[in-house]
């Protein structure tokens, strides 16, 4: 990849934001998705609703949609978005001892949402981990990543199922 293909550097190789000015309004997706592993009593506790602090889910979802709406604050050179869906969904799975936590971000607008969802995903595992450490310090977060984007300039994207 050279210089030219890193749209974050200017030509002087010194990070600046996009000019997305010129761009038309298009409908943009993304959705992303993260993977936290606990032991099996950490994740009844949270499946049970009997964990001290409350609901886990609710937490982590309402933390993942937060965040996705403050990316730009959090990324340095990413544009503040004006998204018209946020969504965190939270799937536990027994037999692997997992959260499977998945984000869909969606606008009409000169950029896309990816990093949106993957940092609504990333939060809501983060958020996970902060509501159980008193159970299980050694948890982990894990296979963040994209899972498809659609609209915009470079097209669509899907991983290979």
């Amino acid at each position: 990849m050279t210089q030219s293909q890193l749209t974050h550097i200017n030509a002087s190789g010194e990070a600046n934001m996009v000019d997305v000015s010129a761009k038309a309004d298009t409908v943009r997706e993304a959705r992303a998705e993260a993977f936290v592993t606990m032991n099996a009593k950490t994740l009844e506790l949270i499946v049970s609703g009997a964990h001290h602090k409350g609901d886990v889910f609710a937490t982590a979802r309402i933390a993942g949609i937060q965040a996705a709406k403050k990316t730009w604050d959090l990324i340095p050179l990413c544009h503040p978005l004006l998204l018209s869906k946020v969504e965190v969904q939270l799937e536990p799975l027994l037999e692997t001892n997992q959260v499977r936590i998945e984000s869909v971000c969606k606008l009409a607008g000169k950029t896309g949402v990816e990093m949106e969802a993957l940092t609504a995903a990333s939060v809501a595992a983060l958020t996970i981990y902060d509501m159980c450490k008193a159970v299980q310090k050694d948890m982990v977060i894990s296979q963040v990543r994209l899972l498809e984007k659609s609209g915009g300039k470079s097209g669509d994207f899907k991983v290979a199922e």
